[in-house]
């Protein structure tokens, strides 16, 4: 999917990026084409966090030729940004894993006592050791 970008420069400042399709979902660079890279990767990271939270993932692609009508983007810099939803696919899936018998009676205590399933529970400790890792890096 193609998500319109809205690219703006005023002096002595950044490029700022608005992702119209996108609401509260805004994005910077020192050019254009840092600009546009980094507004992928800001999308990346609200839609997951929005997944992550249980909110429904609904986006539709408006026309840049609709978009320049609007007020807020008089004298906007027009880009597209390529998004692959199936990289944030929320949908389970079912997988196959091994574990020592007492690491997996060690998770299905501390989940039951917390009314959470085993694979909402291994997703989770997933994503926190991945953010762990990445603000390391």
């Amino acid at each position: 999917m193609e998500l319109p970008l809205a690219i703006h420069k005023d002096p002595n400042s950044v490029y700022g990026v608005t992702i119209p399709d996108v609401p509260g979902c805004y994005s910077f660079g020192d050019s254009i084409d840092e600009a546009i890279k980094n507004a992928r990767e800001a999308v990346y990271s609200h839609f997951e966090a929005m997944v992550e939270q249980g909110d429904a993932l609904e986006v539709k692609a408006s026309k840049i030729e609709d978009l320049t009508k609007e007020e807020d983007f008089v004298g906007a810099i027009w880009a597209l940004v390529d998004i692959d939803l199936s990289k944030i696919d929320a949908k389970p899936e079912r997988i196959n894993i091994s574990l020592p018998r007492f690491v997996l009676k060690k998770i299905d205590n501390f989940t039951e006592s917390r009314h959470e399933t085993r694979s909402g529970f291994i997703s989770r400790a997933a994503l926190a050791v991945i953010a762990e890792e990445m603000e390391t890096a």
